[in-house]
């Protein structure tokens, strides 16, 4: 028996795992799996397997239901809530089943299983082979912002998360019987209950990082720490700007034009414009905004809080949520009442759709 596995789809995802491994330090050993559905780990999965953090390192060749042509009519609306729960139950077996085959690892040699967004894929094979694991936050604080459980689940969710307490139907972030607990960041900011949910403050794992832990995971991240720091050292007032793949591109490049626009100014000094691209942001900052700098998305934007001497006056995001970031005091997050300006407010606010 094998002591923890983490089943990633993101840096940010891989830094947690990271986080709570030094914070377990039992001498046990931790396998690492690195999905490649929505995100290119590039070099970093080599560093990964060269890294002391994990004991070994795979690769998951996840695969969304639209892959499996089979499963399209069971998601066809019947316009009957009775069939449609009918076709759900035999969808989420039959997409469990399908998995099967892609699936690096045996999973029940695992005493402890930690999945980050068990709304994809691998949730639903771990409940369809009824292999207890612990769901983990997909990012931090974003049941707050965006409650995907109820969201996705809206209109007789009680019954739905019945169903799926009985392993009916699968539903994330604590609501299925094969999840354990759910592990999340605060649970008092959280807008609706959940019996799995656990708390363990990220800052309690970061608080207590020595020296040596922080530096195994900027080798882990970081291709070049000289290179980023040479990039933003020097200058008198700086902007740091973290992109998000929002609407379509060219929107998304007036959204950024006008972040720069309305929060460039700093002191009445024009500041220098750093751009943080976001793993999953295909545009080309680079292009569009060719008087930025553009650090590159290849690595969570905390491991900024362990480069020794960076620091920022000013801060802007979106939707991510920066509350752990140290490396600047100004930090300013817009949220839904800017998005408004830019794509129907539905689009974005989806726990003010939630009714029950």
């Amino acid at each position: 028996m094998q002591d923890r596995v983490y089943v990633c789809h993101t840096f940010y995802h891989v830094y947690v795992a990271c986080l709570k491994e030094f914070y377990i330090a039992d001498g046990g050993k931790a396998t690492l799996v690195l999905s490649k559905m929505s995100n290119n780990f590039g070099k970093m999965v080599e560093r990964a397997k060269e890294s002391p953090i994990f004991d070994a390192v795979y690769e998951y060749d996840e695969k969304e239901d639209t892959f499996f042509p089979e499963l399209a009519e069971l998601k066809k609306d019947s316009g009957n809530i009775v069939l449609n729960m009918i076709k759900r139950i035999k969808f989420c077996k039959e997409f469990g089943r399908l998995q099967e085959k892609y699936i690096p690892i045996d999973f029940k040699e695992y005493k402890d299983i930690y999945v980050f967004c068990d709304s994809d894929p691998i949730g639903y094979y771990l409940n369809y082979k009824k292999i207890p694991y612990h769901a983990v936050e997909d990012g931090l604080d974003c049941i707050r912002y965006y409650d995907t459980a109820r969201y996705d689940n809206r209109g007789h969710f009680k019954i739905k998360a019945w169903m799926a307490s009985k392993g009916l139907i699968h539903i994330q972030n604590g609501y299925g019987r094969y999840c354990i607990d759910m592990e999340v960041n605060n649970i008092s900011v959280l807008p609706y209950p959940c019996d799995k949910y656990v708390e363990l403050p990220r800052k309690i794992l970061t608080d207590r990082l020595t020296a040596s832990e922080k530096e195994l995971m900027l080798k882990l991240f970081v291709d070049d720490v000289e290179g980023i720091k040479k990039k933003v050292e020097g200058n008198d007032k700086t902007l740091l700007v973290l992109s998000e793949p929002l609407c379509d591109l060219d929107t998304r490049v007036r959204i950024f034009k006008d972040i720069i626009r309305e929060y460039g100014t700093i002191d009445n000094t024009k500041a220098t414009v750093i751009i943080k691209q976001h793993p999953r942001d295909l545009l080309n900052y680079r292009e569009n905004f060719p008087e930025a700098i553009v650090l590159d998305g290849s690595f969570p934007m905390e491991m900024l809080n362990f480069i020794e001497n960076i620091s920022f006056d000013r801060l802007v995001s979106v939707y991510t949520v920066v509350d752990s970031l140290s490396f600047v005091e100004d930090k300013i997050y817009l949220g839904d009442d800017f998005m408004d300006k830019y794509e129907a407010p539905e689009i974005h606010r989806q726990n003010e759709a939630i009714t029950d």
